[in-house]
């Protein structure tokens, strides 16, 4: 079993994105509920460029330390660099520091990264990824009890979001950006074992009960995993559909309008375990997971998944550019206009 499990529990809500377990149900969206094209003239606002290559030097660079695995040097190392970039593209970095317990009961130090732009602004979206590799190669045919590299499913979606924050500096915005990069996310039970209910998303889980800020709050939050692999496709999950349905449809439609149509697909697949999922549910912000899915393998996922593929090869900066710019676009409009959000889920 994976982390990307169905929600069983809720399966009843959401039978439209319901999973089979093997490869995705996938059902046409003809609804999209919000279209950027009507309403305010989006086309006016102006959007810093995303860069894929310097977005790609990012992945390359935490990929070069080595597996990211909790209470490793790897680790160690990786998150202070992240901590040193982040401060040149924010206003302010908090790290929050805390001890995990992980399925098989080892502790594992652990930190949080959090990086604001405006930390004072009212309307703010929050941005997040993990950047703790899987320390183990549970779906891999040989070597399966040693780390992956986490090129992808960890590291493309750290890449991006410090070129975001980059590109943000160069253009003035009034909304408040928060950009979390949670730590232990895939610490869960191997494929091989039973599964241990809440053992992935370690870092989210507790983030979302003990915010960086207390009270915190955001407008809506945007989840990022595996963001980088070639011509990867990204559908409506059913658990961003199930609690922030009008947010997803807002950067889908963006993303089509924009020209990355063949990346954000109208499909829409089954709900998954993922950081979003305990951020909606402890935090009530509503927040959406931009992933990879496929029904082109048994998981669902990229063959590259929890492998010791997922190295830098499985990463592609047009994919990367892809998901930066629709980002920019997002940020961007939603802060010229956040009145066409101001809905009630």
């Amino acid at each position: 079993m994976s982390k990307y499990l169905p929600l069983y529990l809720i399966v009843a809500s959401i039978l439209l994105f319901s999973c089979n377990g093997c490869k995705p149900q996938v059902k046409q969206d003809t609804d999209t509920n919000t279209n950027t094209s009507t309403g305010p003239d989006m086309s006016a606002v102006k959007v810093p460029t995303f860069d894929g290559d310097t977005a790609y030097s990012f992945v390359a660079k935490q990929v070069a330390f080595g597996p990211r695995v909790n209470n490793t040097k790897a680790h160690i190392e990786c998150g202070d660099w992240m901590i040193a970039e982040l401060k040149k593209y924010s206003d302010t970095v908090i790290v929050q520091s805390c001890k995990l317990t992980g399925f098989d009961g080892k502790i594992l130090q652990s930190r949080n990264i959090i990086a604001s732009i405006n930390p004072k602004a009212v309307h703010r979206v929050m941005l997040s990824t993990h950047w703790a590799t899987r320390p183990f190669a549970d779906q891999d045919t040989a070597n399966k009890k040693t780390p992956i590299d986490g090129a992808n499913d960890g590291a493309s979606g750290v890449g991006i979001l410090i070129e975001v924050l980059r590109a943000c500096k160069t253009m003035k915005l009034d909304l408040g950006v928060d950009v979390v990069m949670f730590d232990a996310e895939d610490y869960g039970s191997p494929a091989d074992q039973e599964y241990v209910e809440d053992s992935y998303c370690l870092g989210s889980q507790y983030w979302s009960k003990h915010p960086h800020v207390p009270g915190y709050r955001a407008d809506f939050g945007i989840l990022l995993d595996m963001v980088g692999a070639p011509n990867a496709t990204f559908t409506k999950e059913g658990t961003s559909m199930m609690f922030a349905t009008s947010y997803v449809n807002y950067v889908w439609n963006i993303a089509n309008e924009v020209g990355y149509g063949n990346y954000f697909r109208y499909d829409q697949t089954g709900g998954l375990i993922d950081d979003h999922k305990y951020v909606n549910e402890i935090t009530g912000i509503p927040t959406i997971d931009i992933i990879h899915r496929t029904a082109d393998t048994h998981s669902g996922f990229g063959a590259y998944w929890h492998t010791h593929q997922d190295g830098i090869k499985a990463v592609d900066k047009n994919t990367l550019k892809a998901v930066g710019q629709v980002l920019m676009y997002t940020i961007y409009r939603y802060n010229a206009h956040p009145e066409v959000l101001q809905v009630t889920q």
